[in-house]
């Protein structure tokens, strides 16, 4: 019998599939909020596995917490940074992630969204609208801009920065410029797609969009230097992980009108968004929700099981990152 601890309770279609396993005990934190560290150091005693979601740091402390029978981490998620994948690796214990079309498909969609909320204002021009402040149409009544024709900067030529490629060339006629740290053929032919320098991209893009992991390497990818080479015009959206951003330096270049706006959906020091972030008219903010749709945290869940059900059953898992 190998024991799992949850530590999040996600949905049901990945739990059942557990479920039918007679060779698998389920223990659940079942409170709907991120588990504290002690709990969760105390919960992985004696546990084989451990399914995990982005808001807990599984580290040496946990894997020492855990034992040595410790096999297997089934991150829920696409992103892994909360996971030392080093000492997994050191100490022989199987790591996993939940990629899929899915949550491509959804995290581009939002990227979409937050590109239309800034470009027309829609939060800014809701409020007024709200609040009973629309006191009849102008010529120059609060002027947005469009869309189509833009030029679109991609940091990471993955599958979501491929997708949203895709539907922005095809359906608005953006141009695409990407960067990476090698380049993506097939995301060329199929869009057109320039790759370019970092410097280059930011100078020329009207709306810049990040999809890259969060390494030692993309911490603070974009700082003041690199927000100093965007057109004032330009707008940032993160949807990747917060960290990636120089939150201060990002604050300071929307205070100043260096860039348009931004629109965020994390942050770099989750679930904290700061007030002066919070208090600006140029920032479009959604807490951490780009993969928030039924159908996307239903397939992540099943990914998840089928990863930890291959593993039992002796074959390599679908999604393993070592």
């Amino acid at each position: 019998m190998q024991k799992i601890f949850i530590t999040r309770h996600i949905p049901e279609a990945g739990l059942k599939l557990l479920r039918k396993n007679r060779h698998l005990k389920l223990d659940i934190y079942k409170k709907d909020k991120i588990i504290p560290r002690r709990t969760l150091l105390r919960r992985v005693r004696g546990v084989d596995i451990i399914l995990s979601i982005l808001t807990e740091k599984i580290d040496a402390a946990v894997m020492d917490a855990a034992g040595l029978q410790l096999k297997m981490i089934a991150n829920y998620g696409v992103g892994f940074d909360n996971i030392d994948l080093v000492e997994a690796k050191k100490r022989g214990i199987i790591v996993t992630n939940t990629p899929g079309p899915e949550i491509t498909e959804a995290v581009a969609e939002h990227v979409i969204a937050l590109m239309f909320a800034l470009a027309h204002r829609l939060i800014t021009v809701n409020k007024i609208a709200c609040k009973n402040k629309y006191k009849g149409w102008g010529p120059e009544l609060l002027l947005g801009n469009g869309i189509g024709g833009s030029t679109l900067g991609i940091v990471g030529g993955g599958a979501i920065g491929s997708a949203l490629a895709k539907h922005l060339r095809d359906g608005f006629n953006l141009k695409i410029l990407y960067h990476d740290v090698k380049k993506n053929i097939k995301l060329e032919a199929e869009t057109g797609a320039i790759f370019c320098p970092l410097s280059k991209l930011l100078k020329q893009s009207d709306f810049v969009t990040i999809h890259v992991p969060l390494l030692p390497s993309t911490h603070h990818l974009i700082g003041a230097t690199e927000l100093s080479l965007m057109k004032k015009s330009a707008f940032l959206i993160n949807t990747a992980r917060g960290p990636i951003v120089d939150e201060a330096a990002l604050v300071h270049a929307l205070q100043n009108n260096l860039i348009a706006g931004a629109g965020l959906d994390v942050y770099e020091h989750e679930p904290r968004i700061p007030r002066t972030l919070r208090k600006l008219s140029n920032v479009v903010l959604t807490p951490h929700t780009a993969s928030a749709t039924n159908y996307v945290r239903n397939a992540m869940s099943v990914v998840a099981a089928t990863n930890i059900i291959a593993f039992i059953q002796g074959n390599p898992p679908p999604n393993a990152l070592h």
